[in-house]
């Protein structure tokens, strides 16, 4: 059942909020411009330092080996990542010799969901409808129910048992020959189900600590049905633990506990051999590269991906670098609308122009950034970026002058006009006049005359030769 809380704001605390709401605008329009200029400097030294590690690395052809001749050399190699440490989990007593070793616990909750629903009210004040439901799920962490808006819900989350989450690693993982190092170790998954036997004496402890946290909950006030003493609290299944009455049907307050362990793999790395260990190398621009990679994976491979990344991550910095101004622009002039809110529709109406204008801007601003970066570091890319917002804020501004002299009725001067025909009028039953012949000067006319008499003398010389022919 869902339930729902009405506030209201007035129109002084929204224009004061606005106000608050510009600082905040500000900040976030040079937070996300700076954040613009350094992910362009990121992507093009990363790639650079990858570009630098592809060109300088040596191919380890056997790793169970030392060689001498390596020392301090960029490397590429494969061979199985494996440990003699045994790792253990003090709480729960149990161990095994693996890589890494984790625990995950999870409660069984009611979780409160909130939606929002606003409405600008004529006069200039807000009212906002929230309403909250509720549903079970696992959680990674206790919820306080105490915190829920809906009363009926406040006394009824309660956990078993509170357990944290805990993952070790072993020290010692060799590689052949050499020893990987703990940021190897650490980007090293091979994750397994690790089955769980529980002592006697710990079951015990655990299932008194489960009843005594019940007892507890109903002291305060908590609503909740008491496990029998007869029935199990504490139960084993393959490689979780589970605290409450039925894994099957699990309850409000019930904790499952999982284990796993990161079994030994083969691994790829690229790295810089020291010793008998390895380090990152260090290029030119000083960026590091040190790479583990799961199983078998040729240097191109690893390089490749290792591209495909840093371009995901370029790719999706400069959208939030792009939101983030956005969002830091309508915020500053947020006062604008929020001024003319007490007539609700003029308010939404200029809110959404400003919001088409804020999102021209700011993204016209976004490629100015990150072209003024390629400037430094890609000089082609650059003025093509500068192009592109050049022609932008041409199309803004042409856009706005039209939109003035449409409104003033005065026609664009660069928009061509058709010509004007002049059509000819005529009287109702008035012939066309034809249009008068010119007169030819008296030299014209004799010499037009000399050409009729040559003209007609040819046209006789042709009728003799005729007559003669027959």
């Amino acid at each position: 059942m869902a339930y729902t809380e009405v506030t209201r704001t007035g129109y002084g605390t929204r224009l004061k909020n606005s106000l608050g709401g510009v600082l905040i605008g500000i900040l976030m329009f040079i937070g996300g411009t700076i954040l613009l200029w350094w992910n362009e400097g990121r992507a093009v030294k990363t790639s650079d330092m990858l570009k630098e590690g592809q060109k300088n690395y040596v191919e380890m052809e056997n790793p169970a080996v030392k060689s001498p001749d390596l020392e301090g050399q960029l490397v590429h190699a494969v061979a199985l990542a494996t440990t003699t440490d045994s790792l253990s989990d003090g709480t729960f007593n149990i161990g095994a010799v693996a890589v890494k070793l984790h625990r995950n616990v999870e409660y069984y909750q009611w979780v409160e969901h909130e939606k929002t629903e606003k409405k600008d009210k004529i006069g200039g004040a807000q009212e906002t409808v929230t309403t909250y439901t509720y549903s079970k799920d696992w959680s990674g962490s206790p919820i306080n129910s105490a915190n829920f808006k809906d009363p009926d819900y406040q006394a009824l989350n309660f956990v078993y048992q509170t357990v944290e989450d805990e993952s070790s690693a072993a020290e010692n993982v060799t590689f052949g020959a050499y020893r990987l190092n703990s940021g190897q170790v650490s980007s090293f998954h091979n994750e397994q189900p690790m089955a769980v036997a529980l002592d006697a004496d710990l079951t015990k402890q655990l299932d008194k600590a489960a009843r005594d946290n019940a007892k507890a909950f109903l002291s305060r006030g908590g609503l909740l049905d008491l496990v029998p003493d007869s029935a199990a609290v504490v139960h084993t299944q393959g490689n979780v633990v589970y605290i409450g009455r039925n894994p099957n049907v699990p309850e409000v307050g019930d904790v499952r506990i999982t284990f796993t362990k990161d079994m030994p793999s083969k691994v790829s790395i690229i790295a810089k051999i020291v010793g008998d260990t390895f380090t990152y190398y260090k290029a030119k621009n000083g960026y590091k590269l040190d790479l583990l990679y799961m199983g078998e994976n040729t240097a191109e491979e690893m390089f490749d991906s290792e591209h495909a990344t840093n371009k995901m991550i370029l790719w999706i910095l400069r959208i939030l670098g792009v939101l983030i101004i956005i969002g830091g622009l309508r915020s500053i002039v947020s006062i604008v609308p929020t001024l003319l809110k007490v007539l609700p529709f003029l308010g939404q109406i200029v809110e959404t122009g400003l919001g088409v204008v804020c999102g021209i801007v700011g993204l016209v601003w976004s490629l100015i950034i990150i072209a003024i970066a390629w400037l430094r570091y890609r000089p082609v890319l650059g003025i093509c970026l500068l192009v592109v917002a050049g022609l932008l804020i041409f199309y803004l501004v042409r856009r706005s002058k039209k939109k003035k002299l449409a409104k003033a009725g005065v026609p664009d001067p660069q928009t061509p006009q058709a010509p004007e025909i002049q059509i000819p009028q005529y009287q109702q039953g008035a012939q066309p006049q034809q249009p008068e012949q010119p007169q030819m000067t008296a030299e014209q006319q004799k010499e037009f005359e000399q050409w009729k008499q040559f003209q007609e003398f040819k046209k006789m010389q042709e009728q003799m030769k005729n007559n003669n022919g027959q």
